[in-house]
């Protein structure tokens, strides 16, 4: 039987007619601030804290509900003969249920107010109460999410028990609550880049059908203060629901399109490109990055970063695309792609903005590897020429396209470039040269006079040398090996031109 409910609430979803039945029932509502006035506009009953606890509401708010009227009437064992008779000497009357969600620090943290500001949407009250009301969740119903509303009224009304168990959900969302909302105050308070205890926040978007494989489950969770473009902030306009290799796949293919200004597509197939290319429309980016290696490209993952238009949307007619990623999408190519793509999941992110924002993470069993995300810009990179022949401006063109793919490869990975299309991506090998050797089979000599990236320095010069025989003119590596004299002077040898990046792109 609930007698007494104490109701003070940010977000005021559903609490108007949350109350007005909790009033119709005799219940006798406790609350505070923006709610008690809500309430009462709302011709609610409602007696306010401070008339309660006998202490006025100070210090701007920052003191209201830390009171042992409140908290004791919370925490008390009703069963246990003892709190009850401490409650009664000091006139402490039992809350039965309470109805408090947080103030949005989260969301004031994105707004990018002042320090001050943020500060003081810290809510310190609210946590406590529910925290008091979790606890002795045997006696007390805490409810911080306003979809549990109707279940919750619908059993009180028609004086059903509510059992321990739908008890105890209730007080484990409280402690998942506070948990993220305490470890988004810590990251905000840490300077230090690498603390000694790190708390990451996640709030699941949704279940997953399963893992990475069918006798794996698993779900998606999203990090509550990413403002970046991303996949975890798309809205899916068509398709069937995301699996974990779609959402992985996408993440991959939207990262490696950032990296260009002027239109361009990439499709990706188990976390690999196997076609990349940057044009001056995005027709013709899709045609050319597609056609790279159409073999590969069956089943794949595609991104672009212009809209996606009605052109676009035909020349996938025929194609097995699991996943389309764009932007934004025309009105008529979103109808096309509906009526025509059945299985092809269709992805708007919105407009692009990159950051280096934040951490990279590996699980690994018993523990995580954190690192951070930042990525020098190839065009502020210092790139020194080794060789006596020194790249042509159309050869350093492509040098760049070609690292910028090549940060997006599983090592160890070499690309093969030209005319700002990756023809041959050699990728996940343990030898460079056997990299070298697939980038050339892939590139089928459409890379020949182009451009290789390597994402780590040459050991020997026998990678160079299958990098000649595909072709290659010129070369963009970190540079740093033993044996660069000899990997240098078989360059010159074969008249191939070779910058030093200083730069590692290694990724595992």
């Amino acid at each position: 039987m609930i007698k007494r409910a104490l109701i003070s609430v940010f977000d005021k979803t559903g609490i108007v007619e949350f109350a007005k039945e909790l009033d119709n029932l005799g219940v006798e509502i406790l609350s505070t601030g923006g709610t008690a006035r809500k309430l009462n506009e709302e011709g609610i009953k409602v007696k306010d804290v401070s008339d309660h606890t006998g202490f006025p509401e100070m210090m701007d708010g920052r003191v209201k509900t830390l009171h042992p009227k409140i908290h004791g009437g919370l925490l008390a064992l009703r069963d246990k003969e003892e709190h009850m008779k401490q409650a009664a000497d000091n006139n402490i009357e039992m809350i039965d249920l309470v109805v408090v969600n947080l103030y949005p620090f989260e969301e004031t943290v994105k707004k990018g107010v002042s320090f001050e500001e943020t500060i003081e949407m810290i809510d310190i009250g609210g946590p406590s109460m529910v925290r008091s009301a979790a606890k002795n969740f045997k006696d007390v119903i805490v409810l911080t999410d306003p979809k549990d509303y109707p279940k919750i009224l619908d059993k009180i009304k028609k004086e059903e028990s509510i059992s321990i168990e739908e008890r105890k959900e209730l007080a484990k969302k409280v402690f998942q609550r506070t948990s993220v909302y305490d470890s988004m105050i810590s990251n905000y308070l840490e300077k230090e880049e690498f603390p000694d205890s790190m708390v990451f926040p996640y709030n699941k978007l949704q279940d997953l059908r399963y893992g990475e494989n069918p006798h794996q489950r698993g779900a998606f969770y999203k990090e509550p203060s990413l403002n970046e473009t991303s996949i975890v902030n798309a809205k899916q306009l068509w398709g069937k629901e995301l699996s974990y290799n779609n959402i992985f796949d996408g993440d991959g293919a939207l990262e490696l399109v950032k990296e260009f200004k002027r239109p361009a597509v990439t499709v990706i197939k188990h976390a690999n490109p196997c076609g990349v290319a940057e044009r001056d429309t995005i027709e013709k980016a899709f045609e050319d990055a597609y056609n790279v290696d159409p073999m590969s490209a069956f089943g794949c993952v595609i991104a672009m970063n212009r809209p996606c238009t009605l052109k676009v949307a035909e020349m996938t007619k025929g194609k097995f695309i699991e996943l389309l990623i764009a932007p934004s999408f025309d009105d008529d190519a979103l109808e096309f792609l509906k009526e025509n793509k059945q299985n092809c999941r269709v992805l708007e992110v919105g407009e692009l903005e990159s950051s280096n924002k934040g951490y990279n993470m590996k699980k690994v069993v018993g523990g995580l590897l954190v690192q951070s995300r930042e990525w020098p810009d190839i065009e502020k990179v210092e790139l020194k020429c080794v060789t006596k022949r020194k790249p042509t401006e159309k050869e350093l063109e492509d040098l760049k396209f070609a690292w910028k793919v090549n940060k997006h490869t599983k090592s160890n990975s070499v690309v093969f470039a030209k005319d700002n299309t990756g023809y041959g991506m050699g990728v996940g090998q343990m030898s460079r040269v056997d990299a070298s050797i697939i980038a050339k089979r892939k590139s089928q000599g459409r890379a020949d006079q182009g451009s290789m990236s390597s994402d780590a320095f040459f050991p020997f010069p026998d990678a160079v040398e299958a990098a000649a025989e595909a072709g290659i003119k010129s070369i963009i590596q970190p540079g740093g090996a033993k044996k660069d004299q000899e990997v240098i002077a078989k360059c010159d040898e074969l008249g191939i031109a070779m910058v030093f990046s200083g730069v590692r792109l290694f990724k595992h």
